[in-house]
């Protein structure tokens, strides 16, 4: 019972603002020196498909994925058939892949119940043996109060770091895709740092169990060890070494965060926003700053700073229902973001107005827009899978890479990535730009009504 009444002061407290960074902390930062010529960014995410499974089939020791998810469809049965495949090629392969426990267990949000896409796990490893391993990481007792987020591929000493998930619209098959970044970078240093990691932490954790046997345990058995796993993963950091980079190479420092004290990751978001001096590109999903980003988005733009903010068009959101499809209520989400972008416009209307400020709408037909991370007066750059929202902010267990470059020699890269971005972005003059709330459907406007009228849209928007 007393669990039960300190519960909401238990969640309040995960999703207070964060305290502000130190502009100078990304500078001490510990780093690997990676050449210039060995980091890459693919172009679409038909290239990140043939990229990942050609590393797959030319893997010779180790593959570690750690991903959201790996879904039953289409899309994640090529992905487990190259990963079985490799496994036969060669038998001294060792394959790991992590997921996010809760998400493996159950279905689709609004489709029936199922066993999830661990079915599908146990039903390869009947058919084709255990020789690829398959664990559920539950970084918090309830997948509403926190999911394994992490990101990066180790394939040999190659590390493809993205933050997309694996299935079919995301490996873009089937005529439709999810747009997400997609960088390769290849320097064995990091990618024993990447494998290192999940080694320590999730590897023969008796939180993190098999998910591909018949004896997966439940949840409530779990909950002791997920506690600790949780509070290790608080006080958790790579191994990095301090290497100065040579004029040809970049600094790059993987990053791990979760909650909302001693958060390296979040304290990086905030380094590099205050530190910004001329210029700064911020990707993000779902348009749902956290306050002390949304205070250091100000600060720049008073620092005369000129800031480009890119988000999905509503449509292009992965929660957007169409209106010929029924509706439910995991439907709201785009039109709350919309409506948060669209107030966040309009208290920037002069910065939006005199250019200073560029808001940026993705749409792309029926596709789907994923892409997070930061770029900041051309010489630094992170790579994440971080929302840039409060439960990334406090909740999830997020990671990136930071890429600090002044001898700009990933500029072309970055402005090549930039300038594609914007082929299927438009810029709002204003907000009168975006729909007006008088025009949503029906069921959006009453739900709309229905929240703010007792302000849990902003609890909502903190937890989704």
């Amino acid at each position: 019972m007393n669990r039960l009444i300190d519960a909401p002061g238990r969640l309040a407290r995960r999703l207070l603002p964060h305290r502000r960074g130190d502009a100078t902390a990304t500078q001490r930062l510990p780093a690997f020196a990676v050449p210039a010529d060995a980091i890459a960014a693919l172009p679409d995410p038909a290239a990140f498909r043939q990229t990942l499974l050609q590393l797959i089939a030319q893997a010779e020791r180790r593959i570690v994925i750690v991903a959201l998810y790996l879904q039953d469809d289409d899309g994640g049965r090529e992905v487990l058939d190259a990963l079985y495949a490799a496994k036969a090629r060669q038998p001294a392969l060792r394959i790991t892949v992590y997921v996010d426990w809760h998400r493996a267990r159950r279905g689709l949000i609004g489709q029936a119940h199922s066993e999830g896409n661990a079915g599908m796990y146990r039903e390869y490893a009947r058919r084709l043996g255990d020789g690829v391993e398959i664990r559920g990481v539950p970084v918090q007792g309830r997948e509403l109060l926190g999911v394994l987020h992490l990101k990066g591929w180790v394939i040999d000493d190659a590390v493809l770091y993205t933050g997309a998930s694996l299935n079919d619209v995301y490996l873009a098959r089937h005529g439709r895709y999810r747009l997400d970044r997609y960088h390769l970078l290849r320097h064995r240093g990091l990618a024993d740092a990447l494998a290192d990691f999940v080694a320590r932490h999730f590897a023969d954790n008796p939180a993190v169990p098999r998910l591909d046997t018949p004896e997966a345990p439940a949840t409530r058995a779990l909950l002791p060890a997920i506690r600790e796993l949780r509070q290790a993963l608080q006080f958790a950091a790579y191994a990095v070494p301090h290497e100065t980079p040579p004029a040809d190479a970049v600094a790059v420092t993987p990053l791990v965060g979760l909650g909302r004290n001693d958060n390296a990751l979040n304290d990086t978001v905030l380094a590099l926003l205050q530190q910004a001096r001329e210029r700064v590109v911020l990707l993000t999903p779902y348009f749902n700053l956290p306050r002390s980003v949304r205070a250091a988005v100000g600060l720049a733009l008073r620092r005369g700073c000129r800031i480009d903010i890119m988000v999905g068009d509503k449509t292009a959101n992965d929660f957007y229902i169409p209106p010929e499809q029924p509706f439910t209520t995991i439907g709201l989400l785009p039109y709350l973001y919309e409506n948060n972008l669209r107030r966040f416009a309009r208290a920037h209307a002069r910065q939006l107005a005199s250019g200073q400020l560029n808001l940026w709408l993705w749409r792309d037909g029926d596709n789907s827009y994923h892409l997070k991370g930061l770029l900041v007066d051309d010489d630094a750059a992170l790579l994440t899978g971080h929302n840039l929202n409060p439960r990334a902010w406090a909740l999830d267990l997020e990671n990136g890479l930071l890429l600090r470059d002044p001898g700009r020699r990933l500029h072309a890269m970055h402005e090549a990535e930039w300038s594609a971005l914007r082929r299927h972005a438009t810029r709002l003059a204003d907000y009168h730009a975006l729909e007006s709330p008088r025009h949503y459907p029906p069921e959006v406007r009453r739900l709309l009504r229905r929240l703010s009228r007792v302000r849990l849209d902003r609890l909502v928007n903190r937890l989704l």
